[in-house]
């Protein structure tokens, strides 16, 4: 499976200035190419920092000494490498109360820059590109099974999985495998298993009786106790 990186995402042509831009500058820059905020970078384009529109608006209303970027921007700069997934460029985000990352190469300079707005993206791929790549890349490529093993239906990015695997401990590895893919937002199992993998001895659970035709048990839901999964493994 090929997942989406910080560099499929980022805007490639980041705008910056330099540490001794004055205010007045930096305010015609964010409003000369709407954005909220800009990159201070050094002589050798490696970011030391970033200006913000609250920045700009602290230091009026604050009153605050200096009036160039070096003074007001907000250092050191949280950076992001291209080769970062998604999810890793969130976390930091999240982590550092920020809303947008320099993106720099190997030499830390200055490449790119991705937004929370570019992340967001990853959740307007169309149903039918994730189904498809369910199919081929975590059921065939991966877990080797035929197309027709599952049935995989993708709603607005919530993928359901229904059908029978002949292991309980593939059920997991599924899960986790469709929850990786690029705009899916939540995963539902409903998948039932002929053999229980995961006991103490690999003790074959196959044709075991329960409630389930053919014997077959279905593998609890989040949040369900053992055996509380209905039919086929469907939760409520």
């Amino acid at each position: 499976m090929r997942r989406r990186s910080v560099g499929d995402l980022m805007t490639p042509t980041a705008v910056s200035v330099r540490p001794g831009t004055p205010f007045k500058e930096i305010a015609r820059v964010l409003d000369e190419y709407d954005i909220t905020a800009v990159v201070v970078v050094d002589d050798q384009d490696r970011p030391v920092g970033v200006v913000s529109e609250a920045d700009l608006l602290r230091r009026q209303t604050s009153g605050g000494r200096g009036s160039t970027a070096r003074d007001l921007m907000t250092s050191p700069a949280v950076v992001a490498e291209p080769g970062w997934h998604a999810v890793r460029a969130a976390r930091t985000m999240e982590r550092h109360h920020v809303k947008r990352l320099p993106v720099v190469d190997g030499e830390g300079r200055l490449i790119g820059v991705v937004s929370r707005s570019d992340l967001v993206r990853l959740f307007l791929r169309r149903d039918r590109a994730i189904q498809e790549e369910i199919l081929e890349d975590v059921l065939v490529k991966t877990l080797g099974l035929p197309p027709s093993a599952l049935t995989v239906e993708v709603a607005e990015g919530r993928v359901t999985l229904s059908g029978t695997v002949e292991r309980k401990s593939l059920i997991t590895v599924a899960v986790r495998l469709c929850d990786s893919v690029d705009g899916v937002v939540d995963v539902v199992n409903r998948l039932g298993f002929e053999r229980d993998d995961e006991e103490d001895g690999g003790d074959d659970e196959r044709g075991r009786g329960g409630p389930h035709e053919g014997g077959l048990r279905a593998a609890p839901g989040p949040g369900q106790a053992p055996g509380a999964a209905g039919r086929g493994g469907r939760r409520p």
